[in-house]
């Protein structure tokens, strides 16, 4: 059985503040669709997109080349074209991203995010540390619920942040909180 516990965000509630109870709200969400999270937008005209990123690492293809991936990611990330993502939350898929799996992730991405658009993020303080292999949901507006996995996460290759400043190179980081277990919690905008 995985166990579940919570922690209070402080950068969570910012990508809700600027989002009225009738306005449609289209997200991104790098991960599986856990019920908690399901069942929080439900407070919320929403449309939700789940790409669990997660289960297909690691990303390799046949080609080992930044094309390969570009097609790889065209495929996971099949959106309307119409699709313009106002919330992005993409845990800490980054950790378990290199740099050519970024851009191609990315670049994929873009041609979905606004000007306005809004990232969630998890980042590593020290790039040292041991993987904290979880699974991510919404509980409310400022609390996170996080199971651990039942397996480790294989690719785990964390980036500093500065690193993950260049890589990310289609948004800015707005804040930055270090929490106790010395993960970095990011916001970030996108940058167009």
């Amino acid at each position: 059985m995985q166990k579940t516990s919570t922690q209070a965000s402080t950068l969570l509630p910012s990508l809700f503040e600027h989002i009225d109870e009738g306005q449609q709200v289209t997200v991104f969400h790098a991960g599986p669709a856990l019920p908690e999270t399901v069942n929080f937008f439900s407070n919320y005209r929403c449309k939700l997109h789940f790409i669990d990123l997660f289960s297909e690492l690691p990303l390799v293809t046949h080609e080992d080349t930044a094309p390969s991936l570009q097609r790889s990611f065209e495929k996971l990330l099949e959106f309307p074209p119409d699709t313009y993502f106002d919330i992005c939350l993409f845990w800490d898929i980054f950790n378990y991203l290199n740099g050519e799996a970024i851009h191609a992730f990315l670049t994929t991405l873009r041609p979905h995010l606004k000007a306005s658009s809004l990232a969630h993020v998890f980042s590593v303080h020290n790039r040292k540390a041991n993987p904290d292999s979880h699974l991510y949901s919404i509980n409310q507006v400022d609390t996170l619920n996080f199971k651990t996995r039942r397996t480790a996460l294989p690719a785990y290759a964390p980036h500093s942040q500065r690193e993950l400043k260049e890589l990310l190179h289609c948004f800015t980081f707005e804040r930055s909180v270090l929490l106790p277990d010395s993960r970095l919690e990011l916001l970030l905008q996108a940058r167009l």
